[in-house]
């Protein structure tokens, strides 16, 4: 059925809920590693197979994340969110529960498991729920919770492991708050449910009937869909790059501290909430967005490049290195609204879940190469590598910005 436009109050609950929901998602990609040198010390692991660790749970999302977008356009996208959420659950017990290295592996894997749907669950939630004007904000809150995420979890873990002199109780709290996060999305079940209304932008329900004779992996023969899956993989090489790699960079190019390096990808991701927050305005009012999100990348890409110079003062080229995720941040709404733009009719999942599996894929493999190039004593690498990588990222845009600009007039015909 057709339902009336959305409040404000109404759009707010939606992207307040799917916002926790992310950050959730986020929070469990950093459920072990804060806590692989107590995992050491308790299991006598090396660095080889807690990095194995990682690389099983960025697997299983990637795999998961292209598969979940079909069953989330078959069975909606509301009971999939709460499967997904029980899997962190289970994640965490299993991790709080663990006797050795099975353990911990069990809970990477079904913590990627939990992980995997949550792109194509939000995404598809965000955009038959919330209203036109306010959708370039959803995507807003959604990538900032996201990095909130990210940056939450290390100190929750610590805080608890501290506390409680245990990292079994910092995993048991993760996973109550997985619970806690599940309740809230049970009880306000009616506000994520993308079944009972029909998509509320204009033409898309017109347009969704037309499509829905289509194969289900017809999506799969349009360009769009690989270039953005492309933006995706080169844009998270570089995150990979800053989170994993930035600190120790900065400190073998400048002879920087530890107490320094270390808030390098705290600012970077601070700073890229903050684009975030801006970046929504930009998406809401932008018609190329190809073009604001080229600008942002470019100007990202050339902080980290200057962060790259040996002439720059060290802690000048940290200031610069974490201010470069304003730019990603700013370009990161306009690159969710580029590719719902993307999107055919009716296969809003399976798009989401494809694309966003190049970011699973980005940090899989982007992490043993930029160690790699440090290892061969070649810290500025580190950022020229990450820069190229955003170029990357700006090329693909491009290209999707231009097909949906050329596809727009004949949509528009059809439509009349």
């Amino acid at each position: 059925m057709t339902a009336a436009a959305p409040t404000l109050r109404d759009d707010a609950r939606t992207i307040g809920l799917i916002g926790l929901a992310h950050g959730t998602s986020h929070f469990f990609h950093m459920l072990l590693p804060p806590l692989f040198p107590l995992f050491i010390r308790d299991f006598g692991l090396s660095y080889s197979e807690l990095g194995l660790l990682v690389s099983t749970f960025f697997v299983i999302s990637g795999i998961g994340q292209a598969l979940a977008g079909f069953l989330v356009d078959r069975v909606g996208a509301r009971p999939v969110l709460f499967a997904a959420l029980s899997c962190f659950v289970l994640a965490a017990l299993a991790a709080a529960s663990a006797q050795g290295y099975a353990g911990l592996m069990l809970a990477a894997a079904l913590a990627g498991l939990g992980n995997s749907p949550f792109h194509p669950v939000d995404f598809t939630i965000l955009n038959k729920r919330v209203s036109q004007p306010r959708l370039g904000h959803a995507f807003s809150v959604h990538g900032i919770s996201g990095n909130l995420g990210w940056a939450a979890a290390p100190v929750f873990m610590a805080a608890i492991t501290a506390a409680t002199g245990s990292w079994r109780w910092a995993a048991g709290g993760a996973g109550l708050w997985a619970l806690i996060v599940l309740a809230t999305m049970l009880l306000n079940r009616h506000a994520i449910d993308d079944r009972s209304v029909s998509w509320p932008h204009a033409g898309a329900a017109k347009s969704a009937a037309g499509a829905s004779a289509e194969h289900p992996l017809a999506f799969l023969r349009l360009p769009s869909v690989w270039l953005c899956f492309s933006f995706f993989f080169w844009s998270t090489c570089a995150l990979s790059a800053v989170q994993s790699f930035a600190g120790p960079a900065l400190g073998k190019l400048h002879d920087l501290p530890l107490a320094v390096t270390s808030f390098v990808v705290t600012g970077f991701m601070l700073c890229g909430a903050a684009g975030m927050v801006v970046g929504g305005f930009l998406a809401a009012r932008g018609e190329r967005l190809e073009r604001t999100i080229g600008a942002c990348l470019l100007g990202a890409a050339l902080l980290l490049f200057l962060a790259s110079l040996p002439a720059l003062p060290g802690l000048l080229a940290a200031a610069v290195a974490a201010l470069a995720g304003f730019g990603t941040g700013l370009a990161g709404p306009s690159r969710d609204m580029l590719i719902k733009r993307a999107a055919p009719p009716g296969a809003t999942g399976r798009v989401y879940g494809t694309v966003y599996s190049g970011l699973d894929l980005g940090f899989a493999l982007a992490a043993p190469a930029f160690g790699a190039i440090l290892d061969s004593g070649s810290p500025s690498g580190v950022f020229v590598g990450a820069s190229l990588a955003l170029v990357g990222g700006v090329v693909s845009a491009a290209l999707v910005g231009a097909r949906v600009a050329r596809a727009r007039p004949a949509a528009a015909k059809m439509a009349a």
